[in-house]
């Protein structure tokens, strides 16, 4: 695909700053020479490197398309003027849907309008994320939520860290104790008045297990657009397990309760060939053979609703900047009844491979995200599906054309939507290239 997108590609570009001096291309006329600025040292830099009429640049010099960190963003964006072309790969207050406590503030909010608006029916399909309170602010309602269900398990994590650091499981309220009095505080506070935010979360104690196993999705959502809504779900994703066999009975063994290849890969058993993970076909042909096609349908159509609405509950309050896209890494939980929760959403989601097949995954994803970001100016705008992505929302649901959406109800959010289906993106991008190449010529 990046081989044969050349023919599409012509220089147009002179640059001083971010897209400073950027010469106009003419109405139909692709860009070439895209000056990129990559700070990890991952699949990304991979991908962009390789990209053809792609450059990279370091330092101060100028760029065009930044995938930066959002250490970079909260200290650079509103200090730095970007011509209309330039591309980020954040909003600027993406924290919104990704950090823990705010999610959850703003689904619990989301949840309430829907309650005054369309009544108490469509507001329970935003059930879907645990019982949750903010410590210490709300560690008063958290300590009368306890009580109502003495013996429960409970789960402490922090707001803004990620790979399962500072994470704790507890069942008694004195098991937190040492927290409140100094264990609070990340390493980076020197004030010792100064506290940091975690949330308790009521623990999913009915985890679907495979193998005796507790796994978790990781799911990819691209977001090119918050004013109007435009989201994209990538067919390919994995379920990450852990090494060891689920039991409440062990509540301090991370390997039993974490699933994050952070953590799974300290264990002494953990074998990097083999790694931890299956592939979201996989999973979806498991699920079916046991449970029945039309089960499993309904159990990803709850999951397309998870991404709509959690975007929905933060679609007023993220600062919409055409600048600006956003590859989130949604973290989905199946309990037994296979009802989906929500545990997360991840703004940076790891692009490290842990293995050759990771690798080759993380590759086709973050291709096909910057087909979408599309800063060659190839796309007309209307494609509904872009290599392995599948466009779920643009200002409404989205139907492929073979479907009718009133016939599968008001209830149904989605149906252009393929997750765990077998991803055709290098036919589809064949296809796509050459219906553009056909446009191109008339």
């Amino acid at each position: 695909m990046v081989a044969a997108n050349r023919e599409l590609l012509s220089p147009t570009m002179v640059h001083k700053g971010p897209g400073y001096g950027y010469q106009k291309k003419r109405e139909g006329e692709p860009r070439s020479c895209i000056r990129f600025k990559c700070t990890l040292i991952n699949t990304i830099q991979d991908v962009l490197r390789q990209r053809a009429g792609w450059v990279e640049v370091k330092d101060d010099s100028e760029w065009d398309f930044y995938w930066c960190d959002v250490g970079w963003l909260r200290e650079n964006f509103d200090h730095i003027y970007m011509e209309e072309h330039v591309r980020i790969c954040h909003f600027r207050n993406h924290y919104e849907l990704t950090r823990k406590n705010l999610m959850v503030k703003n689904l619990k909010r989301y949840r309430k309008l829907l309650e005054r608006e369309a009544g108490r029916q469509e507001a329970a399909k935003c059930d879907f994320f645990p019982r949750t309170f903010e410590l210490p602010c709300e560690y008063h309602l958290f300590v009368e939520e306890f009580k109502r269900s003495p013996g429960s398990t409970w789960i402490m994590k922090p707001v803004a860290r990620s790979q399962g650091k500072g994470i704790f499981l507890f069942r008694k309220l004195k098991d937190i104790m040492d927290w409140k009095k100094d264990g609070n505080r990340s390493e980076d506070q020197k004030d010792e008045t100064q506290v940091e935010s975690y949330v308790a979360q009521r623990y999913i104690e009915n985890p679907y297990l495979i193998g005796g196993r507790k796994f978790d999705l990781r799911v990819y959502v691209l977001v090119t657009s918050y004013v109007p809504l435009k989201a994209w779900l990538y067919r390919d994703g994995f379920a990450r397990f852990s090494l060891t066999r689920f039991s409440l009975s062990c509540i301090d063994d991370h390997y039993v309760h974490l699933t994050n290849v952070a953590v799974q890969k300290t264990a002494p058993d953990y074998d990097p060939e083999k790694g931890c993970k299956w592939q979201m076909q996989q999973l979806r042909r498991y699920l079916s053979a046991r449970h029945g096609t039309q089960r499993v349908e309904e159990l990803f159509r709850n999951i397309d609703g998870i991404f709509i609405r959690s975007l929905q509950s933060v679609q007023k309050v993220i600062i919409n900047d055409k600048h600006c896209f956003e590859l989130y890494g949604y973290d989905i939980l199946l309990d037994q009844a296979l009802k989906p929760w929500l545990i997360e959403v991840n703004a940076s989601p790891s692009l490290t491979a842990s293995s050759q097949e990771d690798y080759e995954l993380k590759c086709r994803l973050l291709e096909d995200t910057l087909h979408i970001v599309d800063m060659e100016g190839r796309l007309t705008g209307k494609e509904k599906q872009i290599g392995g992505f599948d466009l779920m929302w643009n200002d409404g649901p989205v139907s492929k054309d073979d479907i009718n959406l009133d016939a599968l109800g008001s209830s149904t959010l989605t149906a252009n939507t393929h997750l765990g289906y077998v991803n055709d993106r290098k036919t589809q991008l064949r296809q796509l290239l050459k219906s553009l190449s056909g446009q191109k010529k008339v």
